[in-house]
Protein backbone atom coordinates (compact mmCIF):
# COMPACT_ATOMS: atom_id res chain seq x y z
CA UNK A 1 0.00 0.00 0.00
CA UNK A 2 1.44 3.37 -1.03
CA UNK A 3 2.10 6.28 1.26
CA UNK A 4 0.31 9.54 0.44
CA UNK A 5 2.25 12.72 1.27
CA UNK A 6 0.76 16.20 0.86
CA UNK A 7 3.02 19.20 0.20
CA UNK A 8 1.17 22.09 1.82
CA UNK A 9 1.61 25.74 2.68
CA UNK A 10 -0.98 28.46 2.13
CA UNK A 11 1.81 30.91 1.32
CA UNK A 12 2.86 31.13 -2.32
CA UNK A 13 6.45 31.16 -3.51
CA UNK A 14 7.85 28.87 -0.81
CA UNK A 15 8.95 26.08 -3.16
CA UNK A 16 5.82 23.95 -2.71
CA UNK A 17 5.32 22.95 -6.33
CA UNK A 18 9.07 22.72 -6.93
CA UNK A 19 9.29 20.32 -4.00
CA UNK A 20 6.28 18.25 -5.07
CA UNK A 21 7.65 17.76 -8.59
CA UNK A 22 11.24 17.04 -7.66
CA UNK A 23 10.61 14.93 -4.56
CA UNK A 24 8.28 12.77 -6.65
CA UNK A 25 10.90 12.55 -9.41
CA UNK A 26 13.65 11.67 -6.92
CA UNK A 27 11.60 8.87 -5.38
CA UNK A 28 10.87 7.63 -8.90
CA UNK A 29 14.54 7.48 -9.98
CA UNK A 30 15.25 5.62 -6.74
CA UNK A 31 12.94 2.97 -8.24
CA UNK A 32 9.81 3.67 -6.21
CA UNK A 33 6.69 3.85 -8.36
CA UNK A 34 5.43 7.36 -7.68
CA UNK A 35 2.30 9.32 -8.56
CA UNK A 36 2.32 13.12 -8.52
CA UNK A 37 -1.13 14.64 -8.01
CA UNK A 38 -1.63 18.23 -9.13
CA UNK A 39 -4.29 19.59 -6.77
CA UNK A 40 -3.64 23.24 -7.69
CA UNK A 41 -5.82 24.99 -10.33
CA UNK A 42 -2.69 26.77 -11.60
CA UNK A 43 -1.58 23.33 -12.86
CA UNK A 44 2.11 24.13 -12.44
CA UNK A 45 2.98 20.54 -11.53
CA UNK A 46 1.24 19.40 -14.69
CA UNK A 47 3.23 21.76 -16.92
CA UNK A 48 6.37 21.16 -14.84
CA UNK A 49 6.53 17.52 -15.95
CA UNK A 50 5.90 18.28 -19.60
CA UNK A 51 2.13 18.50 -20.17
CA UNK A 52 0.26 21.55 -21.44
CA UNK A 53 -2.74 22.11 -19.12
CA UNK A 54 -4.67 23.53 -22.09
CA UNK A 55 -4.58 20.07 -23.66
CA UNK A 56 -5.76 18.28 -20.53
CA UNK A 57 -9.32 17.03 -21.09
CA UNK A 58 -9.82 15.09 -17.86
CA UNK A 59 -8.10 15.82 -14.56
CA UNK A 60 -8.25 15.51 -10.79
CA UNK A 61 -11.43 17.62 -11.04
CA UNK A 62 -13.35 14.75 -12.66
CA UNK A 63 -12.05 12.38 -9.97
CA UNK A 64 -13.30 14.59 -7.16
CA UNK A 65 -16.54 15.92 -8.62
CA UNK A 66 -17.66 13.24 -11.09
CA UNK A 67 -16.18 10.17 -9.36
CA UNK A 68 -14.14 9.32 -12.46
CA UNK A 69 -11.64 6.49 -11.98
CA UNK A 70 -8.13 8.00 -11.57
CA UNK A 71 -6.68 5.00 -13.43
CA UNK A 72 -8.27 6.35 -16.62
CA UNK A 73 -6.73 9.82 -16.17
CA UNK A 74 -3.18 9.16 -14.94
CA UNK A 75 -0.45 10.09 -17.45
CA UNK A 76 3.06 8.68 -17.84
CA UNK A 77 5.92 11.21 -17.68
CA UNK A 78 9.40 11.14 -19.24
CA UNK A 79 10.89 10.29 -15.84
CA UNK A 80 10.96 6.51 -15.27
CA UNK A 81 8.49 5.36 -12.55
CA UNK A 82 6.88 8.83 -12.35
CA UNK A 83 3.22 9.34 -13.22
CA UNK A 84 0.92 12.33 -12.87
CA UNK A 85 -2.74 12.90 -12.16
CA UNK A 86 -3.00 16.31 -13.84
CA UNK A 87 -4.90 19.48 -12.97
CA UNK A 88 -6.96 21.88 -15.04
CA UNK A 89 -8.33 25.37 -14.42
CA UNK A 90 -11.75 23.74 -13.81
CA UNK A 91 -10.43 22.83 -10.36
CA UNK A 92 -11.17 26.43 -9.31
CA UNK A 93 -14.88 25.61 -9.47
CA UNK A 94 -14.49 22.59 -7.22
CA UNK A 95 -13.98 24.81 -4.18
CA UNK A 96 -17.50 26.19 -4.66
CA UNK A 97 -19.14 22.97 -5.84
CA UNK A 98 -17.81 20.95 -2.90
CA UNK A 99 -19.56 23.16 -0.35
CA UNK A 100 -22.98 21.69 -1.09
CA UNK A 101 -21.91 18.04 -1.10
CA UNK A 102 -22.28 15.60 1.82
CA UNK A 103 -18.95 14.25 3.08
CA UNK A 104 -17.29 16.97 1.02
CA UNK A 105 -13.96 16.60 2.85
CA UNK A 106 -13.61 12.94 1.82
CA UNK A 107 -14.05 13.19 -1.95
CA UNK A 108 -10.34 12.97 -2.77
CA UNK A 109 -9.76 10.20 -0.23
CA UNK A 110 -12.53 8.13 -1.80
CA UNK A 111 -11.01 8.66 -5.23
CA UNK A 112 -7.44 7.80 -4.21
CA UNK A 113 -8.57 4.62 -2.46
CA UNK A 114 -8.98 3.15 -5.96
CA UNK A 115 -5.27 3.56 -6.78
CA UNK A 116 -3.38 3.72 -3.48
CA UNK A 117 -2.22 0.13 -3.76
CA UNK A 118 -0.81 0.75 -7.25
CA UNK A 119 1.99 3.08 -6.10
CA UNK A 120 4.78 3.16 -3.54
CA UNK A 121 4.34 6.92 -3.01
CA UNK A 122 1.67 9.44 -3.92
CA UNK A 123 2.74 13.09 -3.66
CA UNK A 124 0.02 15.77 -3.65
CA UNK A 125 0.86 19.34 -4.68
CA UNK A 126 -1.72 21.27 -2.67
CA UNK A 127 -3.47 24.49 -3.57
CA UNK A 128 -1.76 27.53 -1.92
CA UNK A 129 -4.74 28.13 0.35
CA UNK A 130 -6.50 26.42 3.22
CA UNK A 131 -9.71 25.82 1.26
CA UNK A 132 -11.66 22.65 0.64
CA UNK A 133 -9.24 21.23 -1.94
CA UNK A 134 -6.39 21.46 0.57
CA UNK A 135 -8.61 20.01 3.30
CA UNK A 136 -9.45 17.14 0.94
CA UNK A 137 -5.75 16.60 0.27
CA UNK A 138 -4.89 16.49 3.98
CA UNK A 139 -7.80 14.19 4.72
CA UNK A 140 -6.59 11.79 2.03
CA UNK A 141 -2.93 11.86 3.12
CA UNK A 142 -0.86 9.84 5.53
CA UNK A 143 1.48 12.77 6.20
CA UNK A 144 2.28 16.33 5.20
CA UNK A 145 5.50 18.14 4.31
CA UNK A 146 5.56 21.88 5.02
CA UNK A 147 8.03 23.88 2.89
CA UNK A 148 9.36 27.04 4.59
CA UNK A 149 11.52 29.50 2.67
CA UNK A 150 14.70 30.83 4.29
CA UNK A 151 13.55 34.42 3.97
CA UNK A 152 11.99 37.19 6.03
CA UNK A 153 8.54 36.32 7.48
CA UNK A 154 9.40 32.62 7.06
CA UNK A 155 7.19 31.60 9.98
CA UNK A 156 4.34 33.91 8.99
CA UNK A 157 1.16 31.87 8.64
CA UNK A 158 2.70 28.71 10.10
CA UNK A 159 0.45 28.89 13.14
CA UNK A 160 -2.66 28.98 10.96
CA UNK A 161 -1.45 26.04 8.86
CA UNK A 162 -0.53 23.95 11.90
CA UNK A 163 -3.93 24.74 13.43
CA UNK A 164 -5.62 23.54 10.23
CA UNK A 165 -3.59 20.33 10.39
CA UNK A 166 -4.66 19.82 14.02
CA UNK A 167 -8.32 20.31 13.06
CA UNK A 168 -7.97 17.73 10.27
CA UNK A 169 -6.28 15.33 12.72
CA UNK A 170 -9.04 15.81 15.29
CA UNK A 171 -12.07 15.67 13.02
CA UNK A 172 -11.24 14.10 9.67
CA UNK A 173 -7.98 12.14 9.60
CA UNK A 174 -6.56 11.05 12.96
CA UNK A 175 -3.71 9.21 11.20
CA UNK A 176 -2.29 12.35 9.56
CA UNK A 177 1.33 12.95 10.61
CA UNK A 178 3.69 15.81 9.92
CA UNK A 179 6.38 14.18 7.79
CA UNK A 180 8.58 17.19 8.34
CA UNK A 181 9.27 20.88 7.79
CA UNK A 182 11.48 21.51 4.77
CA UNK A 183 13.69 24.60 4.56
CA UNK A 184 13.88 25.93 0.99
CA UNK A 185 15.64 28.73 -0.92
CA UNK A 186 18.65 28.60 1.36
CA UNK A 187 21.64 30.80 0.48
CA UNK A 188 24.63 30.22 2.75
CA UNK A 189 26.03 33.64 1.79
CA UNK A 190 23.12 35.45 3.43
CA UNK A 191 23.04 36.01 7.16
CA UNK A 192 19.24 36.06 7.03
CA UNK A 193 19.11 32.53 5.59
CA UNK A 194 21.24 31.21 8.41
CA UNK A 195 19.14 33.06 10.99
CA UNK A 196 15.94 31.56 9.59
CA UNK A 197 17.43 28.03 9.67
CA UNK A 198 18.40 28.52 13.30
CA UNK A 199 15.01 29.98 14.23
CA UNK A 200 12.99 27.23 12.54
CA UNK A 201 15.14 24.48 14.06
CA UNK A 202 14.82 26.10 17.49
CA UNK A 203 11.03 26.28 17.20
CA UNK A 204 10.37 22.87 15.64
CA UNK A 205 13.47 20.81 16.48
CA UNK A 206 13.08 17.18 15.30
CA UNK A 207 10.24 18.11 12.93
CA UNK A 208 12.74 19.82 10.60
CA UNK A 209 14.37 17.77 7.83
CA UNK A 210 18.16 17.57 7.87
CA UNK A 211 18.05 18.25 4.12
CA UNK A 212 17.91 21.92 3.15
CA UNK A 213 17.02 22.94 -0.41
CA UNK A 214 19.52 25.52 -1.61
CA UNK A 215 18.62 28.42 -3.85
CA UNK A 216 19.40 27.42 -7.41
CA UNK A 217 18.73 28.98 -10.82
CA UNK A 218 18.22 25.64 -12.54
CA UNK A 219 15.25 24.87 -10.30
CA UNK A 220 13.58 27.88 -11.88
CA UNK A 221 14.66 26.96 -15.40
CA UNK A 222 13.63 23.29 -15.43
CA UNK A 223 9.81 23.81 -15.44
CA UNK A 224 10.03 26.08 -18.49
CA UNK A 225 11.36 23.05 -20.37
CA UNK A 226 8.71 20.77 -18.86
CA UNK A 227 11.37 18.80 -17.02
CA UNK A 228 12.08 17.75 -13.46
CA UNK A 229 15.43 18.83 -12.06
CA UNK A 230 16.60 15.21 -12.29
CA UNK A 231 16.01 15.20 -16.06
CA UNK A 232 17.26 18.76 -16.58
CA UNK A 233 20.42 18.81 -14.45
CA UNK A 234 21.00 15.34 -13.05
CA UNK A 235 24.41 16.02 -11.51
CA UNK A 236 23.66 19.51 -10.21
CA UNK A 237 23.30 20.75 -6.67
CA UNK A 238 19.49 20.91 -6.79
CA UNK A 239 19.21 17.27 -7.90
CA UNK A 240 21.46 16.23 -5.05
CA UNK A 241 19.31 18.21 -2.59
CA UNK A 242 16.09 16.50 -3.65
CA UNK A 243 17.68 13.06 -3.80
CA UNK A 244 18.87 13.66 -0.24
CA UNK A 245 15.32 14.58 0.77
CA UNK A 246 13.97 11.43 -0.86
CA UNK A 247 16.59 9.30 0.91
CA UNK A 248 15.77 10.97 4.23
CA UNK A 249 12.07 10.19 3.79
CA UNK A 250 12.86 6.58 2.88
CA UNK A 251 15.07 6.32 5.96
CA UNK A 252 12.36 7.80 8.17
CA UNK A 253 9.83 5.31 6.85
CA UNK A 254 12.11 2.32 7.27
CA UNK A 255 12.36 1.68 3.53
CA UNK A 256 16.15 1.66 3.30
CA UNK A 257 19.02 0.21 5.27
CA UNK A 258 21.20 3.28 4.73
CA UNK A 259 22.70 4.39 8.05
CA UNK A 260 21.98 7.85 9.41
CA UNK A 261 25.62 8.79 8.92
CA UNK A 262 25.66 7.73 5.27
CA UNK A 263 22.23 8.86 4.18
CA UNK A 264 23.29 12.35 3.03
CA UNK A 265 25.25 13.12 -0.10
CA UNK A 266 27.67 16.00 0.35
CA UNK A 267 26.90 19.11 -1.68
CA UNK A 268 29.81 21.35 -2.53
CA UNK A 269 29.22 24.97 -1.69
CA UNK A 270 29.50 27.13 -4.78
CA UNK A 271 28.79 30.72 -5.64
CA UNK A 272 25.60 30.82 -7.67
CA UNK A 273 23.26 33.44 -8.96
CA UNK A 274 19.97 33.57 -7.08
CA UNK A 275 17.04 31.93 -8.82
CA UNK A 276 13.31 31.61 -8.42
CA UNK A 277 11.48 28.66 -6.95
CA UNK A 278 7.71 28.51 -7.12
Amino acid sequence: MGKIIAIANQKGGVGKTTTAINLAASLAVLEYKTLLIDADPQANSTSGVGFDPKNIKTSIYECIMDEANPKDIILTTDTPNLYILPAHIDLVGAEIELVKLPNREYMMKNSLSKIKDDFDFIIIDCNPSLGLITINSLTASDSVIIPVQCEYFALEGMGKLLNTIKIVQSNLNPNLDIEGILLTMYDSRLRLSNQVVEEVKTHFQQMVFDTIIQRNTKLGEAPSFGKTIIMYDASGKASVNYLNLAREILQKNGLTKISNEDRMIDVEEEEEEEGFQG
